[in-house]
């Protein structure tokens, strides 16, 4: 294990490529600190009233409205973007909402009678955990950060998250904004770091959130299981979009063009790679070229232009081998296909051809704005092609009628498919999923689990009548007749 030694860390500017921010991560007995303190709050925020806590929360929301200026400029500068940094912001008020709203009506204590033994009757009581830790990542640094915290926290848990050390910018603001509110302060910290302390979080939580790659995603369910606490895993995807003969091209080649472009692909939910029916595959190929190519990067002008750049520097070199690996094996790059650097890397909107899936660019998580097309000849070698790898996150399926699309999709192999679209589940989050094979392991964070999941839950069992005796289970009682 690696140990949390409080060291510098120095952060690049992802527009610039610059070194232009440095933070200390917590040292180990600094981050032991800081958990004690969350620990020693949480019993008395577990017992307030949910009203109350629902209460804080609002009163925070009105305190992260009230910064909202300075979050999004924090957190352009991390991400290099800022039409998606702004709805990044306004999604933390939605979340407030949404969840202060619903909780009410989930994990309710209800009693029930027994139907096999008339006298027992039990009631649940749902106990939270004392405190969740969560690791968020780079590519969504604020909605990620409180996908899993907010609903902890209503839960009556505290919760400690480690966002990554390469997007920590907006940590400042936000945690003004927390420490406005004492009542959540005392049990809800954000603290950047690097490996080290993400360990040592796991090693201290009672229940860990993760995610990020499913390489780390096993090191996190690895560290969690030696601690033996729960891990909830959200992880890589590579998701296939399936277009049939009889679907709409302009909706097609849009959903198809927006779903592996939107954050410059940089999306656990982005589609990476489409197969279409050959009947259509010539004419869909000629569209979504023309709209790949009317896409611009938001250079040099971050107001300007759709494609943001690379936020992680070490992703343009993934990509950029991916692409390599393709054209050594055959694809041809019908636009984009070069990493353009200006101090920080950008990548237009790229259409591959010619693909199998013997090239990484179609069996790994691309993470960038590549769109490689495949033509197909029937639906069950569609499907086969979709089910391929080893990811299952989610998928999407188009098709001249949602009836056809949705039987398509029962087929697929993964978590959520969005019918006519792409990428649904990064915006619908009242539905409740599992990731299939790789993608992820653990309670959805979709849906009312996303709650529930921070309890344990207990049973009461009550004898109304008369308790069993020891001479219930005399030997008399099982002699032959």
């Amino acid at each position: 294990m690696l140990m949390c030694s409080g060291e510098l860390i120095e952060v690049r500017n992802p527009r610039s490529g610059q070194i232009d921010y440095r933070f200390n991560a917590p040292s180990a007995n600094e981050l032991s600190t800081t958990i004690q303190g969350l620990r020693a709050a949480q019993a008395a925020w577990a017992a307030a009233p949910l009203a109350h806590r629902i209460d804080v929360l609002k009163r925070w929301r009105t305190e992260w409205i009230a910064r909202q200026g300075e979050l999004v400029e924090a957190l352009s500068i991390d991400t290099g973007r800022y039409l998606i940094a702004g709805s990044e912001v306004q999604s933390v008020t939605g979340m407030i909402d949404r969840w202060c709203g619903l909780v009410p009506s989930l994990a309710a204590e209800e009693e029930f009678r027994s139907a096999s033994m008339p006298n027992i009757s039990y009631r649940s009581q749902y106990v939270p955990y004392s405190l969740v830790g969560v690791i968020s990542p780079w590519n969504f640094p604020v909605s990620l950060c409180f996908i899993d915290a907010i609903p902890a926290l209503l839960a009556g848990c505290a919760v400690f998250v480690k966002p990554s050390e390469v997007t920590p910018r907006f940590v400042e603001p936000a945690m003004r904004s927390i420490a406005a509110v004492p009542e959540l302060a005392e049990v809800f910290r954000i603290q950047p770091g690097a490996r080290a302390t993400g360990e040592a979080l796991i090693a201290q939580s009672d229940v860990v959130c993760f995610t990020g790659s499913v390489a780390t995603g096993r090191l996190v369910a690895e560290n969690a299981a030696r601690h033996f606490i729960p891990s909830f895993l959200e992880l890589g995807g590579n998701d296939p979009l399936i277009v049939t003969a009889s679907a709409d091209l302009e909706l097609a080649t849009d959903v198809a063009l927006r779903a592996t472009c939107l954050a410059t692909g940089q999306a656990c939910q982005s589609l990476e790679r489409v197969y279409v029916d050959r009947r259509i595959f010539t004419a869909f190929i000629e569209r979504l070229v023309q709209k790949a190519q009317q896409v611009e990067p938001n250079w040099p002008d971050i107001h300007s232009g759709t494609i943001g750049p690379f936020i992680f520097a070490r992703q343009a070199e993934i990509v950029a081998a991916q692409l390599a690996d393709a054209r050594a094996k055959g694809a041809k790059v019908l636009c984009g296909g070069d990493i353009e650097d200006h101090g920080g890397k950008w990548l237009r909107p790229t259409v591959l051809v010619d693909v199998h899936h013997g090239m990484q660019v179609m069996s790994d998580e691309t993470f960038g704005p590549v769109i490689p097309v495949m033509p197909f000849d029937t639906l069950d070698e569609a499907v086969a092609l979709a089910n391929e790898g080893l990811y299952g996150l989610s998928a999407g399926v188009i098709a001249g009628t949602l009836d056809e699309a949705e039987a398509i999709g029962r087929r697929i192999e993964a978590g959520g498919i969005s019918l006519n679209d792409g990428s649904l589940t990064a915006m619908c989050h009242e539905c409740e999923k599992n990731s299939f094979k790789l993608s992820g392991m653990g309670g959805s964070r979709m849906g009312p689990a996303g709650y529930t999941r921070f309890f344990r839950r207990k049973v009461l069992i009550r004898q109304h009548g008369a308790p069993a005796t020891i001479a219930n289970i005399a030997e008399a009682h099982a002699r032959p007749r």
